[in-house]
């Protein structure tokens, strides 16, 4: 019975940080990817984060009709999302598309 309670309990952590755990490399190039991979996930996890974070605050200060509040956070958003697209974090094309759609609902909002 104890036996069967331990495999259908799932491990604890599956993090970013606990892939040395789940997979084992053998060689010690794929140690070293592993490690890379493990470290640009989080950092490529971070960035992506942030960034919809920002285009977030946009939104919603579109939503508030607030356009001061809309054209500064979206001058942070354009940074972020040109900063990810270059990093290849998000697709270069994706970056633009959003940014345009964050612009265009900005311009519709001065128009009244």
């Amino acid at each position: 019975d104890g036996m069967e309670r331990q495999r259908d309990e799932k491990p604890e952590n599956t993090q970013a940080g606990s892939f040395e755990n789940l997979l084992m490399p053998n060689t010690k190039s794929a140690k070293k990817r592993l490690r890379q991979n493990v470290e640009r996930r989080a950092r490529n996890r971070s960035v992506r984060s942030a960034v919809r974070t920002q285009v977030r605050k946009v939104r919603e200060a579109v939503q508030a009709t607030d356009v001061e509040k809309a054209e500064a956070e979206f001058r942070l958003a354009a940074k972020k999302l040109d900063q990810a697209g270059a990093r290849k974090v998000i697709h270069p094309n994706a970056a633009a598309r959003l940014k345009s759609r964050l612009s265009a609902g900005i311009r519709a909002l001065k128009q009244g």
